[in-house]
């Protein structure tokens, strides 16, 4: 049984390039263009692991990560940033509402997969 994991970024491109590096991996992958739309993807399904931009129109990462863990069913699943942001006041600000891990774009697909391998839930 494949794992799931949200990826929610309003850039196309980026989303592409992070389905291809999941989906390479064995992963089963949703797609949320802003936090908006990825929270109505929330529907009680299994999310293994979300990984979720900060800057976005409409509902921002911080905001989306939040509301997220307010539905029972994703209170405990994990979460990493990805993200242009790389201020530390940002970086506290993520982990106080439960992000695991902070990537800095551009990403290496490696270390996407290394952090995804560590904190995806079984």
């Amino acid at each position: 049984m494949s794992k799931t994991i949200l990826i929610v970024d309003d850039s196309a491109s980026i989303r592409q390039v992070v389905s291809i590096t999941l989906k390479g991996a064995g992963y089963e992958v949703i797609e949320g263009c802003d936090g908006r739309d990825a929270l109505s993807k929330l529907d009680g399904r299994k999310i293994h692991l979300i990984v979720s931009d900060l800057n976005m129109p409409n509902m921002d990462g911080l905001s989306f990560i939040k509301a997220a863990k307010q539905l029972p069913a994703y209170k405990f699943t994990p979460v990493i940033m990805l993200t242009t942001e790389a201020a530390e006041s940002m970086k506290q600000q993520g982990q106080a509402i439960g992000a695991k891990a902070w990537m800095v774009k551009p990403f290496q697909p490696a270390q996407m997969l290394s952090a995804v391998s560590r904190l995806i839930m079984p």
